[in-house]
């Protein structure tokens, strides 16, 4: 529109000096030569208003021209796939996002190379020294997730495919399973919250993951938490578990983070036994609460497991004090064990303790403390193959006269991190744990005590 403002008033402009000259000379010319003048005035002004027309048309055919060079460069974009890093779209803090239009999924993975030394590993109390199956913070994993808009209802499509693997050996960490730590789709809005049905974290565990131990996220939130149980003190995550350990099968799972700081969860796994609606499954609801100052979870959880009742909740937090974080948590469990409880109820209550301690630099230190206590457990095996159960194990086994133990086990950790970037580390970590009481483990060969070191590398992808 400005290049025709311009022109057109430079036709008007011509128009009048052509008619003031013409008027001037009509002053000192007789009448013929002023007809003359003005018939030239006039066909001037013609030839310009003609040219003005002519440099509008070109004008908006210009602009017609740029705005289909516009629509086309935006059509282009939409359907042509646009690699990108996406470093918050994938659990572990890196991935590569491929967007297609509405479509986003992200291919995403963590590496984690463990050489350990562990002692009395057999029933001689032998040592062993190689890479660790397990890696000593989180099992080795590739996955790939995905959101999809679902036009303009505020409605997102999300899933998650999770596959994990042995590192020293490339098989799959369970055989035969593909996606064995998460196989689910759902539907996300900031309205609703966020749904989530198949494979997945037992909820308890999402939200217990801010207490665990010092590795896990700070605050609670809507996505699957942490804790592993690769290690003598990574086993609280047990408690937080379910009929089919500490993920669910066939699973159903709400959760929702509100204005003000609270996070709300809501899990169901479903048993799938014909005629017995309640067999194996698993209720849970978790709660969590942020502020600047500390941050607080827990949960109650309710399984049936294989006709057994078995219960526990939890709560725990942790607060920052400069380069410190400190998380503490509490957790109970009961279980039925036996055939009609013939072997009455086991009760367990333990504790966490820990510490991470960041300064300014690429190295920060963690250490930490668990115990977990047992009353009246079954124990499974006798001898130097004598186990106590982990929490939500099948206990229908036991009898009336079956082996029942009462003690603890507790483990003292600590670690050094040395951080290249956000996405590769190195480590050196060790755990020490003692049995006191009734309490056995089989891995020990029938000891009383269990020390490990360890060396590692750690990259996210």
């Amino acid at each position: 529109m400005i290049p025709r403002f311009k022109l057109s008033l430079r036709a008007v402009a011509l128009a009048a000096a052509a008619l003031l000259s013409a008027d001037l000379s009509a002053q000192t010319m007789g009448a013929a030569d002023l007809q003359k003048q003005a018939e030239a005035a006039m066909a001037a002004a013609t030839q310009a208003m003609a040219a003005a027309k002519q440099a509008q048309a070109a004008a908006e055919q210009a602009m017609q021209a740029l705005a289909q060079a516009k629509a086309a460069a935006a059509q282009a974009q939409a359907v042509a796939p646009v690699a990108t890093a996406r470093p918050a779209a994938a659990p572990e803090g890196g991935g590569l996002t491929i967007q297609s239009g509405p479509n986003h999924v992200t291919l995403y993975g963590l590496i984690d190379v463990t050489v350990t030394n562990v002692n009395h590993v057999d029933t001689a109390g032998n040592s062993r020294t190689s890479y660790q199956s397990a890696p000593w913070f989180s099992g080795s994993r590739w996955g790939i997730t995905g959101r999809r808009e679902l036009g303009d209802s505020g409605l997102r499509g999300i899933f998650r495919l999770e596959s994990e693997f042995v590192t020293n050996t490339g098989e799959e960490d369970a055989a035969g399973i593909l996606f064995g730590r998460d196989a689910w789709a759902g539907l996300e809005s900031d309205t609703l919250g966020k749904f989530s049905f198949g494979r997945q974290n037992a909820v308890g565990r999402d939200f217990a993951a801010i207490y665990l131990d010092p590795y896990g996220a700070a605050k609670a939130s809507t996505n699957e938490g942490g804790g592993t149980n690769t290690n003598n003190f990574k086993q609280l995550i047990f408690y937080a578990g379910s009929a089919t350990g500490t993920r669910y099968d066939r699973g159903v799972v709400w959760k929702k983070a509100f204005d003000g700081g609270l996070v709300a969860g809501l899990g169901y796994q479903f048993g799938g036994v014909a005629g017995i609606f309640d067999r194996n499954s698993t209720k849970t609801a978790g709660l969590g609460y942020n502020s600047d100052l500390f941050n607080l979870a827990g949960y109650i959880t309710s399984a049936d497991v294989s006709g057994l009742k078995h219960d526990s909740y939890s709560i725990g937090g942790n607060a920052t004090f400069g380069m410190v974080r400190v998380n503490t948590g509490y957790f109970h469990y009961t279980a039925q064990q036996g055939a009609g409880n013939v072997a009455g109820s086991r009760k367990d209550d333990a504790v966490t303790l820990s510490a991470s301690f960041s300064p300014a630099g690429k190295l920060d230190y963690q250490l930490g403390y668990q115990v977990m206590r047992a009353s009246h457990a079954g124990v499974t095996g006798a001898g130097v193959a004598a186990n106590v159960p982990n929490a939500f194990a099948d206990t229908t086994g036991f009898t009336a006269s079956s082996t029942l133990a009462a003690g603890k086990r507790s483990t003292v950790y600590g670690s050094v991190m040395y951080h290249f970037d956000k996405s590769t580390e190195v480590y050196l970590a060790a755990d020490k744990l003692t049995l006191d009481g009734g309490y056995r483990v089989k891995a020990l060969g029938g000891a009383m005590d269990q020390t490990e070191f360890g060396v590692g590398l750690r990259l996210r992808f």
